[in-house]
């Protein structure tokens, strides 16, 4: 399986820090960010990786160079010209390759760590064929929504009360997912250059079905903000000893 890092974001939480570097090379626990998602996809056996590239680019690129990518088949998607947001930067990823949206994509955000299985997670969806969402019963404003079935049914916000499609079991979204096939031949028809992934899905849902995957004994952090880097050290470093 080929897997996606998304790094092409501009850390704007994360300033000052990111006016010299990109988000996906802030370090911790003496490693980037970027080389964490890397080894943890490496370690579950993947190793043709594509990343997307938009701010400091040439930053991330020298690094991987510098890296010898880290053992792994890198292709860097280059958007230094338009932040895609993460559907369209899937889109113009996947589009570049030789095989197309033929095969399935584990696709994953460059700041959120976690202590995931891959291995089974790569295990559900080889069992059932269904596409992925990582998904949680962490506290937040923002949750996807889930039917008996266990498959994407809406969305919501419960702060707003704004609601997508129907209501139901509500899971958080932990920005990493494993799409099929029949998914991801969907992107090319989207009509929006720039496009979120979650959009993507509620409009996808009555399709092609999103199965929603808990991980057992789930930890993650969201290395987001300035005022969590400390606990993202900490969280990073718990991670190395595990």
């Amino acid at each position: 399986m080929r897997a996606m890092i998304f790094a092409a974001g501009l850390g704007t939480r994360l300033k000052p820090l990111t006016d010299s570097i990109p988000k996906a090379l802030l370090p911790l626990a003496g490693k980037t960010l970027l080389q964490w998602q890397i080894e943890h996809l490496h370690q579950a056996g993947i190793n043709d990786i594509i990343i997307n590239v938009h701010h400091f680019p040439d930053q991330i690129i020298d690094y991987l160079q510098r890296h010898h990518n880290f053992d792994c088949h890198i292709l860097i998607s280059d958007e230094r010209d338009l932040l895609l947001e993460t559907g369209g930067g899937l889109r113009k990823a996947l589009s570049a390759l030789p095989d197309g949206y033929d095969e399935p994509i584990l696709a994953c955000n460059v700041d959120i760590l976690s202590n995931i299985d891959l291995r089974d997670l790569l295990r559900r969806y080889e069992q059932t064929g269904v596409s992925q969402l990582v998904v949680s019963e962490r506290t937040t404003q923002r949750y996807l929504c889930f039917g008996e079935n266990g498959l994407l049914q809406g969305w919501t916000n419960i702060a707003t009360g704004e609601l997508k499609g129907q209501d139901g079991k509500h899971l958080a979204f932990s920005g990493m997912q494993i799409l099929n096939k029949e998914v991801l031949s969907r992107l090319p028809y989207v009509q929006e250059e720039k496009f979120s992934l979650i959009s993507f899905y509620l409009d996808s849902m009555h399709t092609t079905p999103l199965q929603a995957y808990v991980p057992h004994d789930y930890r993650m952090m969201d290395v987001g903000k300035i005022a969590q880097l400390h606990e993202a050290e900490a969280f990073a470093a718990g991670l190395s000893e595990a």
